[in-house]
């Protein structure tokens, strides 16, 4: 590394099947960070606590499951407690940092006790864990969790992003930036989660406070995940650092998807072809399945056609299943539904305006639940490091030169010269938005 850069670094990782776990998997993932000199790493969206990816908690119109409620328990139950408050969404703020908070152990349970004299004894010890871990490392560790406080969860890093079914609604006063110095370098970083950054004011917002690192964990494997990367970095002439989960779909007796406990570690470097959302090519393998991927970046793999009909055997119904997004995806081509799609190998026919039958037999499981994608991005759109697809093991990083966003000033300030403050005028409810300063 040469003087006055810093090193990002980001990884893919799946939730392990306890908390204890994660942590054990992130401590070991940031002392290889360590080792690597990585400065700052990101690590994905609901990291801590799960993402409950297909799981709809029984809910549908109208109607909730005791089946769901039991598992909503569950998910509760797994969700950490970092010793906080509800407030107004946003938390207590300061007197939480700085542990000004009265502890929550209870009188009388434990060999009656006063509550008042125990200082700090608040949460389930997840945030002093990290603390710890960041502190034995000297790594500067932003990740994603689900935190419960009251009867509410959120889903949340250093700030908290919403999901509208299970988490609650967290406060716009939580996307306040943070500065800090790291080799003599400032660093003003903020964060949002997942769709949230698909919101242009809450974008607005953090680059109004001229940060100069936007975090966006996110739990979106899709290709175009890396275009709206691309883009904020460029609005907001800062450094993107987003981190999503790799997790391999490997079936278990209740039906979800297991996380992969893969010992083999890889690391990758920075300097990927920019702009490459192509999966790895597949080793080991003597011809190339016929598949198709789905908006989100699932593949999904496709059995042979079957042999033309014959008189004896008169051709059958076509095959299919549905994706995410309901569109029709047909295992068995047939001679009346001649509109092609493409395919990753071959093409294969469907017809919207025939009857969806479901396969006589299950189709081929996804490799991957969710495909990962973690990438750094310049403060001019350069992908330095990533897309990193179907890898859950190693870590990406870029060394990079803050003053790239100053450079990169010349000609664009969303929130300066370029935002017609004389016109337009820009507030958030309860959030400071005085930008921080570089120096």
């Amino acid at each position: 590394m040469t003087a006055g850069t810093v090193r990002l670094g980001t990884a893919s990782p799946g939730t392990r099947p306890t908390t204890a776990e994660t942590l054990t998997q992130l401590e070991h993932i940031t002392r290889r960070a360590a080792s690597k000199k990585i400065d700052i790493l990101l690590l994905p969206e609901a990291y801590i606590g799960g993402y409950p990816r297909g799981t709809h908690f029984g809910c549908v119109i109208g109607a909730r499951s005791e089946e769901g409620r039991n598992e909503y328990l569950r998910y509760f139950q797994s969700a950490v407690d970092l010793g906080d408050t509800v407030g107004d969404g946003a938390g207590a703020g300061a007197a939480w940092v700085n542990r000004e908070l009265p502890s929550d152990s209870v009188p009388g349970l434990d060999g009656g006790e006063d509550a008042s004299n125990i200082s700090n004894k608040r949460g389930d010890g997840t945030r002093e864990e990290l603390e710890r871990i960041a502190r034995e490392t000297k790594v500067f560790i932003v990740t994603g969790l689900i935190e419960k406080t009251g009867g509410s969860m959120y889903c949340s890093v250093v700030y908290t992003g919403t999901e509208r079914l299970v988490w609650a609604q967290g406060s716009p006063a939580t996307l306040r930036a943070v500065s800090t110095i790291i080799r003599g370098v400032r660093i003003n970083l903020a964060a949002a989660i997942c769709w949230e950054n698909y919101m242009p004011l809450v974008r607005q917002a953090l680059y109004a406070q001229n940060i100069n690192l936007y975090l966006a964990p996110t739990a979106d494997g899709r290709d175009s995940w890396l275009s709206f990367l691309r883009t904020a970095a460029i609005e907001g002439r800062c450094f993107v650092l987003s981190s999503n989960m790799c997790v391999r779909n490997t079936p278990t007796p209740n039906g979800h998807a297991a996380i992969s406990s893969k010992s083999q570690q890889s690391d990758g470097t920075g300097g990927a072809s920019q702009g490459d959302a192509s999966p790895p090519a597949r080793a080991g393998t003597h011809h190339r399945r016929s598949s198709c991927v789905t908006e989100e970046g699932f593949e999904i793999a496709l059995p042979s056609p079957p042999a033309p009909p014959t008189s004896s055997h008169p051709r059958a119904r076509r095959q299919s299943v549905l994706d995410d997004d309901g569109n029709e995806i047909v295992l068995h081509a047939s001679d009346d539904s001649p509109k092609p799609i493409t395919t990753t190998t071959t093409t294969t026919t469907t017809s919207p305006a025939a009857p969806l039958t479901k396969p006589a037999h299950p189709s081929p499981t996804p490799t991957f639940t969710s495909r990962g994608g973690s990438s750094i991005v310049s403060p001019f759109g350069e992908v330095l490091a990533g897309p990193q697809w179907e890898d859950d093991a190693g870590l990406i990083y870029a060394d990079v030169d803050f003053a790239d966003c100053i450079r990169g000033r010349l000609d664009l300030d969303t929130a300066g010269s370029y935002s017609r403050n004389d016109s337009f005028k820009f507030s958030v409810q309860g959030l400071d938005l005085a930008p921080l300063p570089y120096s």
